[in-house]
């Protein structure tokens, strides 16, 4: 009994620290740490992604996970790991970002529904986009790219070897572009909105009597939704090329963690 615990803690201790950074990422990954997913679920994937990455951490063992050093270097794995799925869950939030826009300009903003996603209520606009974005990530098979980054992130960043400062920094500075990005796609049906706006003002001075506060919301409201299903054709690829954007950004750190 004492020879099958003697080889059994060494085991659980270097499975605890990739089972560690995997949790972290799947808890602020898109989708997978999203609240419809329950953590079961969660603990279970990230049980047997940990179990693959074990040939990846070698030297582990020798971390005692009851020691000072070993609380050290489980905080870091917990922020290499969530910093990774927080990047990925930028591409989710600029798709989350452009349905309120698009809502609060066409009049849904009262339109609201229970949002099983975030486990709370959102507009209609919001939670469709949202929808369309899981479908988008799962056929570009983000979930097996989201496995592969965590792998290679044991390469760049080894087990209580630490990180660059600059993985944080990089990570914090491109929340600027969510926003950015999700205005790019947002302007066509900002300045549509805007037009119809100016003119229906317009249409007010000429003929002041008419009732044109409510006959002005429903055109806005049919003339949004028909800027929001051309709009909607180029979320996918929009979509790729955010996810394309983030990878570079992951590669780029760990091409400096190498050196």
């Amino acid at each position: 009994m004492e020879t099958i615990l003697a080889q059994l803690l060494p085991t659980l201790s270097a499975w605890w620290w990739p089972f560690v950074r995997v949790m972290a990422m799947m808890a602020s990954a898109p989708v997978l740490g999203e609240a419809m997913v329950p953590v079961t679920i969660r603990v279970l994937v990230s049980l047997v992604l940990s179990v693959l990455m074990l040939p990846l951490t070698g030297g582990a063992a020798s971390v005692d996970p009851f020691s000072l050093n070993g609380v050290v270097v489980t905080i870091e794995q917990a922020v290499i790991g969530g910093v990774l799925g927080l990047a990925f869950s930028f591409t989710t939030s600029v798709i989350m970002v452009l349905g309120f826009m698009v809502s609060s300009q066409i009049g849904f903003s009262m339109a609201v529904m229970n949002d099983p996603i975030n486990g709370q209520s959102s507009d209609v606009v919001s939670a469709l986009l949202t929808m369309l974005t899981i479908i988008v990530f799962f056929s570009i098979d983000g979930h097996l790219v989201i496995a592969g980054v965590i792998g290679a992130s044991f390469k760049a960043w080894p087990l209580g070897a630490g990180y660059h400062p600059l993985l944080l920094q990089t990570v914090a500075w491109n929340v600027a572009w969510v926003f950015a990005a999700a205005m790019l796609l947002a302007v066509p049906i900002v300045f549509a909105t805007i037009v119809v706006q100016i003119g229906f003002g317009f249409l007010n001075r000429v003929a002041p009597t008419l009732n044109l506060f409510s006959l002005g919301f429903s055109v806005i409201t049919v003339f949004g939704l028909f800027m929001l299903a051309q709009v909607v054709r180029f979320i996918p690829g929009h979509y790729v090329r955010i996810s394309g954007q983030v990878l570079d950004m992951i590669q780029t750190q760990m091409r400096v963690a190498h050196g």
